[in-house]
């Protein structure tokens, strides 16, 4: 395994989003035809919700037996599932078509694809928020989940067949920001308070940064001339996750998919 990732950078957003989504179907397809199944975990924002539109079309589509894939989230805002700012709600609107209406139908608008309901496992956010037991025991219910699917692992830690990031304008990756306590954590999942940097600030949870040392493939899709500052930092010489998060992706099983505007010292 090679110590740096592989980068590909491209003229803007939707080149990103096209490349990036034949990479998840392909990563998906292989997992299920070697494993039986597929672990995706993965994330949210713009970059997600492009990705997401090519992967409801032909040929992609067709191109992963969803029926074996399960997915869950890197991370998410501690919001209901339904609220804008939730990581799952792209996804429900995009991959599952929910609330499609007949107009949507008429004009074209593809039904999403066809994943078991069962195969979906977000944050239990909505419930955790319902029934006022907070942020700490929703992120351990997912942690307990994911113990239970029985994920082959590596010194504890579930190994995702494939892992889609996108990386905060701090250089911060899942909800772990610089600095951040999740670093000394040995729990699977756990709450972040908000931040205070960063919008939005709101109160999160999120999977241990040590998954991204241990999946087996990395996808990080990061756009925007925003993020360029944290991104050349990332690819610097420095060495030091604890203030650059996004290093914790810097390795051989990643794929870094950039676009021209945050990645202007880097060479194709």
């Amino acid at each position: 395994m090679t110590s740096e990732p592989e980068l590909a950078i491209v003229k803007g957003p939707s080149e990103a989003a096209a490349l990036a989504a034949g990479r998840v179907a392909t990563a998906l397809a292989q997992s299920v035809a070697e494993r039986g199944r597929a672990d995706w975990a993965t994330t949210g924002g713009s970059a997600a919700l492009g990705i997401y539109r090519h992967l409801v079309k032909a040929p992609l589509r067709d191109a992963v037996p969803w029926g074996s894939v399960h997915v869950w989230w890197g991370d998410d805002r501690y919001v209901p599932r339904d609220h804008p700012r939730s990581n799952v709600k792209p996804f429900d609107d995009v991959m599952l078509a929910i609330g499609l209406t007949e107009e949507g139908e008429a004009a074209g608008r593809p039904h999403g694809v066809p994943l078991p309901i069962e195969n979906l496992h977000p944050f239990r956010t909505g419930e955790s928020i319902g029934e006022a037991r907070g942020a700490a025991w929703c992120a351990a219910n997912l942690a307990d989940e994911l113990r239970a699917a029985g994920l082959p692992d590596q010194d504890g830690w579930p190994i995702f067949d494939l892992v889609l990031l996108g990386v905060g304008a701090d250089g911060h990756v899942l909800s772990v920001f610089p600095g951040s306590a999740a670093f000394d954590s040995r729990e699977l999942a756990l709450a972040i308070p908000a931040p205070t940097h960063v919008e939005p600030k709101v109160e999160r949870v999120t999977l241990n940064p040590a998954v991204l040392g241990v999946a087996r493939h990395l996808l990080v899709v990061v756009g925007g001339n925003v993020k360029a500052a944290a991104v050349a930092a990332i690819f610097g010489d420095e060495r030091d996750p604890r203030r650059w998060p996004g290093q914790l992706a810097r390795h051989g099983r990643a794929v870094w998919i950039l676009d021209e505007a945050c990645a202007p010292t880097l060479r194709r």
